[in-house]
């Protein structure tokens, strides 16, 4: 079991590779315009052009819970600090057991999982979450189909 002063130094090396500008952007993407509501829209978007920002996104996440489950940085301290990992998982929780039958890959994001679920309450966050993107991608979608109004000279 890592000690507390471990764990806040692999969680602040975590926070470090947050803000590279590559992933800093990935993830702004990935939670403010990622939105799909089907597995065909989750397909085309995830392994579509923005193929290498979903990877790198759900990637570092279950990168970082490996190190929660396999013991390097205590669970508690993680989810404490990490609550963007609810959100990665609450878009792809939808269509996780699709794509695990689809790829063959039985264990895809299992540590991200894994962490995730094992929150008190995630159940009810996730559920809070996934009506809170659905909004958001409901006013995205309103957005883009509004047409300009037309000036009366």
């Amino acid at each position: 079991m890592p000690t507390p002063v471990e764990s806040a130094q692999l969680i602040l090396k975590l926070f470090e590779l947050r803000r590279d500008p590559t992933l800093r952007e990935a993830r702004a993407w990935f939670v403010g315009e990622f939105h799909p509501r089907t597995f065909e829209e989750f397909s085309a978007a995830a392994w579509g052009q923005r193929n290498a920002s979903f990877r790198m996104v759900v990637g570092y996440w279950d990168m970082a819970a490996s190190l929660v489950t396999h013991g390097a940085i205590d669970a508690e301290m993680f989810r404490a600090g990490n609550g963007e990992i609810v959100a990665t998982y609450a878009k792809v929780e939808p269509f996780l057991a699709k794509i695990r039958e689809t790829s063959g890959i039985s264990d895809f994001l299992r540590n991200l999982e894994s962490v995730v679920l094992a929150m008190p309450g995630s159940a009810e966050r996730l559920t809070r979450l996934k009506q809170q993107f659905r909004t958001l991608a409901e006013a995205q979608g309103k957005k883009k189909t509004k047409k300009p109004a037309r000036s009366r000279r």
